[in-house]
């Protein structure tokens, strides 16, 4: 294989890497159902609910806006506990990762014999910063009704 396949080939499987959600399994796996019925919760559900694991991920490389990097992260927060059948994903937490958004001023001059030379060079990095998110993929024996979407 030569060098420029291979790096074809890797890139986008680390592009896939660097958005995988992680899991710790704690307590009983069922059969995958669909990420549409998991519904996430901000508090315990009334009535229990059985752990099933612990989750963690963190929103794509290239994902602007607060609202987009959210539903990013509960989008997968979703899709593993789905994996795994948990209906639900009790939210732990998320938070706002650093870095992104850097300038950087770069100046050099020198001579070579009786002719002088110089330069200016400006790199601005516009990559977003990640947000990450803390999930418990649970599963709730009898969960409450769906609450009723406002019209629009």
């Amino acid at each position: 294989m030569n060098r420029t396949f291979r790096l074809l080939f890797l890139l986008p499987l680390a592009l896939l890497a660097a958005c995988a959600t992680s899991s710790m399994i704690t307590g009983r796996v069922r059969p995958p159902i669909d990420p549409a019925q998991v519904r996430i919760y901000q508090a315990p559900p009334p009535g229990g609910f059985e752990e099933i694991a612990q989750l963690e991920t963190q929103s794509g490389a290239l994902i602007y806006g607060e609202q987009n990097k959210l539903n990013s992260v509960l989008s997968h927060l979703r899709k593993e506990a789905a994996k795994l059948g948990a209906n639900g994903v009790l939210l732990v937490g998320t938070e706002n990762g650093y870095g992104g958004g850097n300038t950087s001023v770069g100046v050099s001059g020198g001579s070579f014999g009786s002719h002088s030379y110089g330069g200016v060079g400006v790199g601005v990095d516009i990559t977003p910063t990640k947000k990450y998110a803390h999930g418990i993929a649970i599963y709730v024996p009898n969960p409450p009704p769906p609450a009723p979407q406002p019209a629009p």
